[in-house]
């Protein structure tokens, strides 16, 4: 089965039962500064699950473009990559277990749909702990389908407990469904826990009935949800019996365009699959997160950095394998090309794509050269006194000029050095830990928990939007937005930097909107009808055909989906505090409410 038929085949079963079919969100998270980037199914529709009414109702479907980079330096086996699309669907407040378990089963199993020989697959439920009860019922339903006891296992919280996209939110046990390869047990205690490869897991049925609060304990949800998911790399492999996803037809056009630009064949040794599938993983990425709506570019912060880090690593082991100079646009192609007919976005920004790959890969160039120079300098220093480079020093060529630690060894032992690896790692990991602790200050709090606070600065970011078109013009458009509850950061589409009175004046009219105290009005309507009666949106391809519009008197008229204050007088002083560059053509406030 290839993998557009698996998307048309999920979506269109859900559709069948009722399910109403949504486009898939943005990658970067909106209004959420507790993560980076989208990374679940469930990331887009927190409120939802949380108990605010969906424009398209409480039975959903969707395939989510989804971005997870903590693992990515191991990317180039068979199981790891940074972008991947989640096939899911959703009851919010609606069915619970009984027909989520029979639904997955029966596509899972039937002709009509996947096909998959029952007696191959093998399911986990929750064990039960100090936080929830065993999950009785669903075990007592798998039983009901036909699934033997002996392919039924019951897992701790580690592996059948699914928590929030972020630090609070809608969680609760899951039930997981696992295809077995065929392997031998690797001992009688063998089950889908185990990491031996016998079990691969091929969905997941989470059934939402808490809220983790700031605090670490659950609360019952006001709702109870459910929320399937399905990874369509991982199922796609499973269903063209291929060991990895990279030899599925998700890659098959981009390894063909490598393996031409290179001159080398994919599978020709260990070494060159890994950069093959490298240089593939990450420029598919890097494809997605400039084609996104909300224009993140690379940076040295942020989603920009990891954007800057995925691209230079594929340029550095696109190199390795021999890919000219300058490829980075020629390889993107391919994804574009493969991807817009699901994902229109990529096609209304190829230009932007290939523009920005190629100005990265340039600058990356220089810093290559940069580096090397670093580099014939250390050596210099250590002389004949030691043959070895101390982990400081190759974390030093890591972290800033973008080199590998392979990369430092390889160049290394054709110098007859060697590479203290053990101080690198030190290094790395203490450089790690100052990252965390200042990424958990700076993305703490935020819309996520739906505070009053951020509630207000929410609306304020909507009376800035409109007034920054006031003073600028109509081409201003939202590129993002991050909200905590002390401050409120707002990106923008404008060329230059604003003057002391454009900023004076902006400041005015979001006052006057506040001073009018006019009630903020929620109205639901088709997107269509949003469009012709004046409300606008950036981020429009992710709401669906029903649309929630806000309106504050003659202020504001937006199309939106999160919380807000019921009049603009709750807001108190709007005050700008800063405005700046925040990529190429984006311009970035952060403003208080006083």
């Amino acid at each position: 089965m290839q993998t557009d038929e698996l998307r048309e085949k999920f979506l269109s079963f859900f559709r069948e039962r009722g399910h109403a079919v949504i486009p898939s969100a943005s990658v970067i998270p909106e209004n959420d500064p507790t993560v980076l980037f989208t990374t679940a199914g469930m990331h887009p529709l927190v409120p939802y699950l949380l108990g605010e009414k969906h424009p398209e109702g409480t039975r959903l479907t969707d395939v989510q473009k989804c971005i997870r980079t903590v693992d990515i330096d191991e990317v180039g086996d068979n199981s790891h990559f940074t972008f991947f699309e989640m096939l899911g669907s959703w009851s919010l407040g609606d069915y619970f277990r009984k027909e989520a378990i029979a639904w997955s089963w029966e596509f899972l199993t039937s002709p009509e749909w996947l096909g998959i020989p029952k007696e191959k697959l093998s399911v986990t439920v929750f064990a039960g702990d100090r936080n929830a009860p065993r999950d009785m019922e669903s075990y007592e339903l798998w039983k009901s389908m036909g699934v033997a006891e002996d392919h039924i296992y019951f897992l701790p919280a580690k592996n059948n407990w699914w928590g929030p996209a972020g630090i609070t939110g809608p969680c609760g046990p899951d039930t997981e469904m696992f295809i077995d390869t065929g392997r031998e047990k690797c001992s009688p205690d063998c089950s889908p826990a185990c990491d031996c490869g016998k079990y691969v897991e091929i969905w997941n049925d989470v059934f939402m009935e808490y809220n983790k609060k700031a605090d670490g304990t659950f609360e019952p949800l006001r709702q109870k949800n459910v929320d399937t998911g399905m990874g369509l790399d991982r199922t796609t492999a499973i269903l063209q019996g291929a060991e990895s996803a990279y030899d599925t037809d998700l890659f098959r056009d981009i390894i063909a365009r490598i393996s031409q630009l290179s001159n080398k064949e994919y599978r020709q040794d260990a070494e060159t699959t890994r950069a093959f599938r490298i240089v593939a993983d990450h420029i598919r990425t890097a494809t997605f997160i400039l084609g996104d709506e909300k224009a993140v570019t690379p940076s040295n912060v942020d989603q920009g950095y990891i954007l800057r880090r995925l691209i230079r690593r594929a340029v550095r082991f696109g190199l390795k394998i021999g890919i000219p100079e300058g490829s980075t646009p020629e390889i993107a192609d391919v994804v574009i090309q493969q991807y817009r007919s699901v994902y229109d976005e990529l096609g209304r920004n190829e230009e932007f794509i290939k523009r920005e790959l190629a100005l990265e890969e340039k600058r990356f160039q220089r810093t290559i050269r940069q580096g090397m120079r670093e580099f014939e300098k250390v050596l210099s220093q250590l002389g004949d006194s030691s043959r070895m480079i101390d982990g400081l020093h190759a974390f030093h060529l890591y972290d800033t000029y973008g080199f590998p630690i392979e990369f430092t060894q390889e160049l290394a032992a054709e110098k007859g050095y060697t590479v203290d690896i053990e101080g690198f790692r030190k290094s790395f990991q203490h450089h790690q830990e100052i990252s965390h602790a200042g990424a958990s200050q700076r993305f703490r709090g935020g819309l996520a928990d739906h505070t009053e606070e951020t509630a207000k600065l929410h609306t304020a970011t909507h009376l800035l939007h409109a007034a920054l078109r006031k003073v600028l013009g109509k081409e201003v458009e939202q590129r993002g937005s991050n909200i905590t509850a002390e401050r409120l950061r707002f990106d923008f589409s404008f060329p230059r930097k604003l003057t002391k009175e454009e900023l004076s004046e902006v400041e005015r009219l979001v006052n006057e909107a506040i001073d009018s105290d006019v009630e903020i009005v929620c109205e639901e309507m088709p997107l269509v009808e949003a469009r012709k009666s004046g409300a606008i949106g950036l981020f429009e391809s992710k709401y669906g055909n029903m649309v929630k519009v806000y309106t504050m008197g003659p202020y504001s008229k937006e199309i939106c989906g999160g919380p807000h204050a019921s009049r603009t007088g709750e807001l108190g002083k709007f005050k700008i505090r800063k405005e700046g560059s925040s990529s190429a053509g984006v311009r970035r406030i952060k403003a208080v409410l006083q």
